[in-house]
């Protein structure tokens, strides 16, 4: 997948360090890359059900995946990790 600015995308594995988890959905705000040339990051903002900002967060690009039109949004908890 090649994203784009300000474009929603889905997580393609989990994040427990971020309280994430795969298929959740982000927005993509920006380009970083890595200090010791590894994968490119993707720093994405993470809303609520409501459309709050609750987190910004960097995601190596890799984990990323185009939502689609077959898919349906759904709503969970956040719980955060112990």
């Amino acid at each position: 997948m090649k994203p784009r600015l300000y474009e929603r995308v889905a997580l393609s594995g989990d994040f427990p360090e971020h309280d994430l988890r795969r298929g959740d959905v982000a927005t993509l705000i920006d380009f970083v890359t890595h200090p010791s040339g590894g994968e490119r990051g993707c720093v994405l903002e993470v809303f609520n059900a409501i459309g709050e900002s609750i987190k910004t967060v960097v995601i190596p690009e890799s984990s990323l995946e185009a939502l689609r039109a077959d898919e349906v949004m759904s709503v969970r908890s956040l719980t955060p990790s112990s």
